[in-house]
């Protein structure tokens, strides 16, 4: 899986895409990222990427020209089938991300995945660029950075030989074969047996449910299957 980030921060991804999980995944190329800051498409010397909207109205807007130019130029590296690629606007008016739309776009073979900043982008970009938009929740950030490292993340994970398989099969969370819900894994505990939050009161303690230290391993997995949280998969 390759992915394409176009930003004007790109500094803000040296630290998180080169720990852990992300960048176990890029030693074993199992993954290849490159970050690329708009402002290289820009035509003036200030490199100017936002704009006043027209009509007025709070705040500046990505230019379209820049994200333009910089999408045909990626595109223009034909290493897939135009099947196996997408463009991906982060939007807060954007789909919402779920387990299940990870798992589509984990199939692709690469991603351009465009980090808007201010108060979002030229609405042609959305109209007649992108493949589609994304948020990553009901709420405002000020940039698209945060949601490409989490979509990143999220779709590595997935990728065979990224994580070990045993812990793909108790994933925490998992969507039922009919679509309209999503599991959610049973409680999970370790050391210390009992912790007493208050050392002077040891009648305050929270304490590991009894069953998960008897060793008895069928009612250890059918307290497993009693304490899964289901819930209704958002349409």
């Amino acid at each position: 899986m390759e992915f394409d980030i176009l930003t004007i921060f790109p500094e803000s991804f040296e630290s998180y895409f080169n720990t852990s999980l992300i960048k176990r995944a890029q030693q074993k190329k199992l993954i290849k990222i490159r970050i690329h800051n708009l402002r290289q498409w820009t035509k003036n010397k200030h490199q100017t990427v936002d704009d006043r909207p027209y009509g007025g109205g709070p705040g500046m807007i990505f230019l379209l020209e820049p994200i333009y130019q910089a999408v045909k130029d990626l595109k223009k590296r034909k290493k897939f089938p135009s099947t196996e690629e997408k463009v991906i606007l982060f939007s807060a008016k954007g789909k919402e991300l779920t387990q299940q739309k990870v798992e589509e776009l984990a199939k692709k073979k690469r991603l351009i995945l465009i980090c808007p900043r201010y108060e979002g982008v030229d609405e042609r970009v959305a109209k007649y660029l992108v493949d589609e938009e994304i948020s990553i929740g009901p709420y405002v950030l000020s940039g698209g950075e945060l949601p490409a490292m989490v979509l990143v993340e999220a779709i590595t994970r997935l990728i065979p030989g990224a994580i070990k398989e045993e812990s793909l099969k108790e994933e925490s969370l998992k969507m039922n074969a009919d679509k309209k819900s999503v599991v959610y894994e049973y409680p999970q505990y370790s050391r210390p047996e009992i912790f007493y939050p208050d050392k002077k009161n040891k009648k305050i303690k929270w304490s590991v449910p009894k069953v998960l230290l008897s060793g008895n391993h069928q009612k250890i997995e059918q307290w497993k299957k009693k304490h899964l949280k289901i819930k209704k998969n958002k349409k």
